[in-house]
């Protein structure tokens, strides 16, 4: 059975946890490390039990807990080849492990498969992980969805997709024209229309949930996203399982067993 839970996700920081077997995965770390621990400690865990941490990227709501995580953790860390070069000048060189773009990599009971993201900071991924009894999908924080990510992704169980904003809320909304610009440019962040419509793409392959995780706080809601979604899937017939990952709290459970994703 795979596990995953998010601890935190937003443009206020990023944690998500994914166990299977024996291995436990920390994607990403931007939140502090006792939100971390304390997140991991809900769930009958702590950082000396992760196996690997993934990273997507080096914005700060991704790797702002990681430095201090690190003293509670001998782990790894997984990243793409810019990523890496990226936390070496951080001084984090000690810890880290290239994952080669869009090469299947073991990881303990799960293979993971980064894969390139359009995001504005060098080698942005996301990662397919798959385990013995199904896969999942993380891809956030990218302006579009990637041909690499329309490739790898199909066929995965579970999904975690940005959704990031509504796009008119964004444009008639008091952030600074360059801001707008970043976001709604191509290595920017998802809207809410482009999220459905690869949700549409999943569904067809096979998915059988999809959390809509990093919503902008003052761009977005939760109503607005799942109701974008929720359209698009139904005028295809489809019917996975939809919600939103909390912003601030840790999440519910979601489980994959045996190729069929249940809610936890």
């Amino acid at each position: 059975m795979i596990t995953l839970h998010t601890l935190a996700s937003g443009s206020s920081g990023n944690a998500l946890t994914v166990s299977g077997g024996t291995t436990r995965l920390l994607v990403d770390a931007g939140i502090s490390c006792r939100r971390i621990t304390a997140g991991l400690r809900t769930l009958a865990s702590s950082p000396e039990d992760l196996d690997a941490i993934l990273i997507t990227h080096t914005h700060t709501d991704h790797i702002s807990g990681l430095q201090t995580l690190l003293k509670r953790t001998a782990c790894p860390i997984l990243a793409s080849p810019e990523t890496c070069r990226e936390l070496a000048h951080r001084g984090l060189g000690g810890r880290l492990e290239t994952l080669s773009l869009c090469m299947p990599t073991a990881c303990g009971d799960f293979t993971v498969t980064a894969f390139p993201i359009a995001h504005d900071a060098p080698g942005a991924c996301g990662f397919r992980l798959d385990g013995p009894d199904g896969s999942a999908g993380i891809m956030t924080d990218t302006g579009c969805v990637t041909e690499e990510a329309a490739e790898i992704l199909p066929g995965i169980d579970l999904a975690v997709l940005e959704a990031n904003h509504d796009v008119e809320t964004l444009r008639s909304g008091p952030y600074p024209y360059y801001l707008k610009r970043r976001i709604l440019g191509p290595g920017g962040h998802l809207c809410n229309e482009d999220a459905a419509r690869f949700a549409v793409t999943l569904a067809e392959r096979g998915t059988a949930e999809v959390v809509l995780a990093h919503l902008s706080r003052e761009n977005n809601t939760p109503a607005m996203a799942l109701r974008a979604v929720e359209t698009a899937l139904a005028a295809a017939d489809l019917h996975p399982a939809l919600s939103v990952a909390p912003r601030e709290t840790l999440s519910e459970a979601y489980l994959v067993a045996g190729r069929r994703v249940c809610r936890g």
